[in-house]
């Protein structure tokens, strides 16, 4: 078996607090090959970003990453700085959550990813890069992309900045791309076509894709592997078709309860009750306070990950029960 292109081990990111560290990413592992989707679901504060912050190498100080993050068999945790701005945006590309504060707001949108292509692609000028951005805006949709191109950051509206993020992004055809809640602020008929080109570049250039979303009947669509993460952790982790089938988790038998389903409409959908919980927590399962199923061995200890089908891996003692 080839070796993954991107191969995640033990990865922990913390942050100082009073008295201690606080642990946003408590060891987690998963790899990804060349042409596959691994998608990321999880509440808000699970850790998804973070990690994502993490395989950038833009964590903000004064956090601290450990464990393993090895790109292409090259190991990423400890690089320098000079190191991964020469990965950033050529290698490896990022979709933000937050496409403002993505953007460089004195500088043109069309400027923004003209130098993605200046700094990144040998023989490539300012007058061919903004060429080329023209182009790019075209094809995430953007009406009018000469005009838009000119604009800056501020003259654009929501939707129109996230997808001058993802054409910025996707530039310089990386071979890693992580995207954050991309399509969020994007109506349904843009949401499908930013997807489309998506998966197109990756059929075409083989890229692999890490993609975090909330939603996940969108998740289904795209990603060939489904992690779920929970206050930190990765309590599940499947094939996407073996993930909705037979999920094995409460937690994602919760999220995945609550999607809509037409056939069977009801007044209100369920809820997971309660919140993510302190992650300096006691030590026993994370999710417990939240499960229906929880009892005193939950509370007690953190129950490790287990393969219980091929591919299928869940960190719960209730699991398969």
């Amino acid at each position: 078996m080839s070796e993954p292109l991107l191969d995640v081990s033990g990865l922990r990111v913390t942050f100082p607090r009073a008295g201690g560290v606080r642990q946003v990413v408590a060891g987690i592992s998963y790899a990804i090959a060349a042409g596959r989707t691994l998608g990321v679901v999880g509440e808000s504060g699970c850790g998804k970003s973070v990690t994502s912050l993490a395989l950038m190498g833009l964590v903000p100080s004064p956090g601290r990453v450990e464990g393993s993050i090895r790109f292409e068999g090259r190991e990423l945790v400890g690089q320098s700085a000079a190191a991964w701005r020469r990965l950033r945006g050529e290698a490896i590309a990022m979709v933000f959550q937050e496409p403002m504060t993505a953007l460089n707001p004195v500088m043109t949108v069309g400027r923004q990813i003209a130098e993605a292509l200046v700094l990144h692609r040998d023989g490539v000028g300012w007058r061919e890069g903004e060429d080329q951005a023209i182009g790019l805006l075209e094809a995430v949709g953007i009406n009018s992309p000469k005009d838009r191109a000119r604009a800056y950051p501020h003259q654009l509206s929501g939707g129109m900045r996230q997808r001058a993020v993802i054409a910025m992004a996707l530039a310089c055809e990386p071979k890693l791309l992580i995207a954050d809640e991309p399509t969020t602020a994007l109506d349904v008929t843009i949401q499908a076509q930013i997807l489309d080109l998506m998966l197109d570049l990756q059929d075409r250039i083989g890229m692999a894709i890490q993609f975090i979303s909330h939603n996940l009947a969108v998740v289904s669509e795209i990603a060939h592997e489904i992690i779920v993460m929970y206050a930190g952790r990765i309590v599940e982790r499947a094939p996407a078709e073996a993930l909705f089938a037979t999920p094995l988790h409460p937690y994602t038998q919760g999220l995945i309860a609550t999607l809509p389903d037409p056939a069977h409409r009801v007044a209100r959908l369920p809820v997971i009750a309660g919140g993510v919980p302190d992650l300096d927590g006691d030590g026993g399962c994370r999710f417990a306070d939240r499960c229906p199923r929880a009892d005193a061995g939950c509370r007690a200890a953190e129950p490790e990950a287990v393969e219980l089908a091929p591919g299928h891996v869940v960190a719960c003692f209730k699991a398969g029960q």
